[in-house]
């Protein structure tokens, strides 16, 4: 009985922090599109393309779901006009294309909030503020009415699709936003610095692991049940 109502709690426990999470995950989404008030407007930028790109408006955000298997995630972001002097804390938003901060006053914005940004292509700022990453980040960037516009990012990776200097030997270079890159090893490297080569060893890493989980719980049901006996 005993040995039942533990596996029980565990199971509960498991459950609870699944719904935790969840509901965190959620509720800093939805605080991401509500930055501020008011939604997204057709006349805008953000509007007009969430428009033609077949998405939905929530706040200041615009959705999209393109398989009915998989959650919407953000495509557009709008928080123009938002009395906003910071900004931080929008990595929710990593899937956006496009972004609109203008009309905000702020005075400077660090590159690190666009990490992880690979999609974006447009991104407008106050006039104030430069790309991030630098103009050479981008394929245009200029003040254009009165707002600094960027567009396109660049691949600072080199072109060939080979190895790249900004890595370490034997590993490849992919964009990670404005400005940033990630290294990951080539085929048959692994390790620090991808400085080992052959195939990971997985079985040899994961094996031991694997039978110390599961001798664990065997040792651990056998002594659950012999106090529920006990008992």
């Amino acid at each position: 009985m005993r040995a039942g109502y533990c596996q029980l709690k565990t199971a509960l426990v498991i459950l609870t922090f699944y719904l935790c999470f969840y509901a965190t995950h959620q509720l800093t989404e939805l605080q991401v599109c509500n930055l501020c008030s008011g939604t997204v407007s057709d006349r805008t930028v953000v509007g007009r393309f969430c428009t033609s790109s077949a998405g939905r408006t929530e706040g200041r955000c615009c959705l999209r779901n393109d398989n009915t298997s998989n959650p919407e995630y953000i495509i557009g972001l709008d928080l123009s006009n938002c009395s906003l002097t910071c900004v931080e804390g929008l990595q929710d938003a990593s899937t956006a294309l496009m972004i609109d901060l203008s009309l905000n006053s702020i005075a400077n914005i660090s590159d690190s909030v666009f990490e992880g940004f690979i999609d974006l292509n447009y991104l407008v700022l106050p006039p104030n503020l430069p790309c991030p990453g630098g103009n050479s980040s981008w394929e245009k960037a200029e003040v254009h009415e009165g707002n600094r516009v960027c567009q396109v990012q660049r691949n600072i990776c080199n072109q060939t699709g080979q190895m790249s200097f900004n890595c370490p030997e034997n590993s490849l270079c992919a964009p990670y936003g404005p400005g940033f890159f990630e290294c990951s090893c080539a085929d048959n490297y692994h390790g620090y610095k991808c400085l080992r080569e052959g195939e990971f060893p997985a079985l040899l890493v994961f094996g031991p692991l694997g039978a110390s989980t599961v001798l664990i719980s065997i040792l651990l049901w056998v002594t659950q049940r012999r106090k529920a006996k006990s008992v």
